[in-house]
């Protein structure tokens, strides 16, 4: 995996409901732009699912390992 600290902008693909999100926490004063936004909801996601995700990142290793054991294609 390669980590940077490049702040590049992602094109995202929400629907309505998810920009509605967005927008009330700009317009809270919680975030400066969607993206700032988008940003907080991942870290929010983040600490507060934190066993969850790292189970997540455990299996998503089998995945890995099983993939290098099979045949090459």
């Amino acid at each position: 995996m390669i980590f940077t600290q490049l702040a590049i902008p992602v094109m995202t693909r929400l629907r309505q409901p998810e920009r509605r999100v967005l927008d009330t926490l700009v317009a809270a004063g919680v975030a400066r732009s969607r993206s700032d936004a988008l940003a907080w909801c991942v870290r929010l996601v983040g600490s507060n699912e934190e066993a969850w995700i790292s189970s997540l990142r455990v299996a998503l290793g089998a995945v890995d390992e099983v993939r290098k054991a099979g045949p090459s294609a």
